[in-house]
């Protein structure tokens, strides 16, 4: 399957040379993932004009706020572990936050869950922030000196309200509740299981640094290419990293193991906490053409709803979008000011094409748990015609119901013997369900929540 997208090399690379052109770039480098491979990566321009020098694979790129997908990635992990709360109040964790301005309500409304979505209303930037003069304060601990003048702007849940602050915010949160620095845990519990060894923050170690591209200023009135002002310090939670196309596509492809089960070596989330972060939390826009997840965002092209993250910094915009039902991914990064996201959707739309028209080798399905043997058949409630399957299917114990097409709760073990849970994505999702046995053991009824359904046996003739 993986050979039906390389196949679309030349109008990947096509794409990617127009791309540069149309918006008049230093250069750009791009990959497109599938399965578990970066099945096509290139490059055209230059990564560094002055020294001729082309882009590939292995140029470093700042790609900015895309490292709020690491952080957002450190976050759950904690909470896999237990060690925070998603609905925690961020004061809980970091108490200077008591004297930030909360006209809307007390400072718990700003909650993790929300800074991580972009929904907590807390302002966008640091105190003093100025992006037109490269003022920006990347220490944490100055700007919670400065607490009193960090606000909440508009009512938490009420909008779509982007905050470097908030990220920045979350990156303390994951040294005080780990006592690691930020960057040593991402490091260790992130880039190091997945083998990122070209993704770190500044200061580069020598190695990288010599194969970073220069960023570029946007064109005025002019071809000439200026160097893009570089900042007195770079941020690192909200968007401190420097990455390449190998890289980017390790980390898309980390993202494609939804069905991975429990965290573990290149397994840095559990699958579940993966669509987790996914999953679209609210609508962005009223053409509900973008909605907002856990640290990603989602954009909907056609009936495609791509999730993806975009990052931009003096000199560098970069954008990285996958499709997990697929394992389709795309990467683009520029060391110019141009529209990266669009460029990275077109590849990942002709990937997403080519690997739906591929046809998918044959695999023997998954066997059946000799223990659940007893528990599929036929479940009713002849009392308001209610008739579900319980079936193994697709390697899961799921429940169907014919009259209703779009319910099919898979069911997880849960502790003791017939019991499991219903897993997300359905109203009864989190709640019991439970099988009960005659006493001489035959399956007898199944409970589905608050509903108890009878058991129906084949007659024997």
């Amino acid at each position: 399957m993986a050979s039906s997208v390389a196949d679309l090399a030349g109008r990947f690379e096509e794409k990617v040379a127009a791309f540069v052109k149309e918006y008049r770039l230093p250069g750009a480098a791009a990959g497109v993932v599938h399965g578990d491979e970066l099945v096509w990566s290139g490059g055209y321009g230059f990564a560094d004009v002055g020294q001729l020098r082309a882009p590939d694979a292995r140029t470093l790129y700042r790609i900015a706020s895309i490292t709020k997908t690491f952080t957002a990635t450190a976050i759950m992990q904690l909470r896999d572990e237990g060690r925070l709360h998603l609905d925690d109040p961020a004061v809980a964790h970091i108490p200077e936050l008591r004297e930030a301005i909360s006209p809307f309500g007390p400072v718990e409304t700003v909650t993790i869950r929300r800074m991580l979505s972009h929904e907590s209303g807390l302002q966008g930037d640091p105190p003093g922030t100025d992006w037109t003069q490269d003022l920006y304060e990347t220490s944490v601990e100055r700007n919670l000196a400065r607490a009193a003048e960090i606000a909440t702007s508009v009512p938490p849940n009420t909008q779509q309200k982007y905050s470097n602050l908030a990220f920045q915010l979350l990156g303390e949160i994951v040294a005080r509740v780990s006592g690691v620095p930020y960057g040593g845990y991402v490091a260790a519990n992130i880039l190091e299981p997945l083998g990122l060894g070209s993704t770190a923050f500044a200061p580069l170690p020598d190695q990288l640094a010599a194969r970073a591209a220069v960023g570029y200023q946007a064109r005025w009135m002019s071809d000439d290419l200026a160097p893009a002002n570089r900042l007195a310090s770079f941020p690192q939670a909200e968007g401190g990293l420097w990455s390449c196309v190998e890289d980017l596509a390790r980390w898309l492809v980390a993202q494609f193991a939804e069905d991975g089960g429990d965290r573990g070596g290149a397994q840095i989330l559990a699958g579940s906490s993966l669509k987790e972060m996914h999953r679209p939390r609210y609508l962005g826009d009223e053409a509900w053409t973008q909605a907002w997840c856990i640290g990603w965002y989602a954009v909907r092209k056609g009936e495609d709803v791509w999730t993806q993250h975009s990052g931009g910094l003096p000199g560098f915009i970069t954008n990285a979008c996958f499709r997990a039902k697929e394992k389709v991914g795309a990467i683009a990064l520029l060391n110019g000011i141009g529209p990266a996201p669009e460029l990275a959707m077109s590849l990942g739309e002709l990937a997403l094409e080519a690997a739906r028209a591929a046809v998918e080798p044959a695999r023997p399905p998954a066997p059946m748990p000799p223990a659940y043997a007893d528990l599929v058949g036929l479940y009713a409630d002849p009392a308001d015609g209610m008739l579900v399957r319980c079936e193994w299917r697709d390697g899961q114990l799921t429940l169907l119901d014919a009259e209703q097409p779009t319910w099919h709760p898979s069911l997880s073990p849960a502790e003791g013997p017939d019991r499991f849970t219903a897993d997300p994505g359905f109203r009864e999702s989190g709640e019991p369900v439970e099988f009960h046995r005659s006493p001489g053991g035959r399956v007898r009824a199944v409970r589905i929540g608050p509903f108890s359904l009878s058991r129906f046996d084949p007659v024997q003739e």
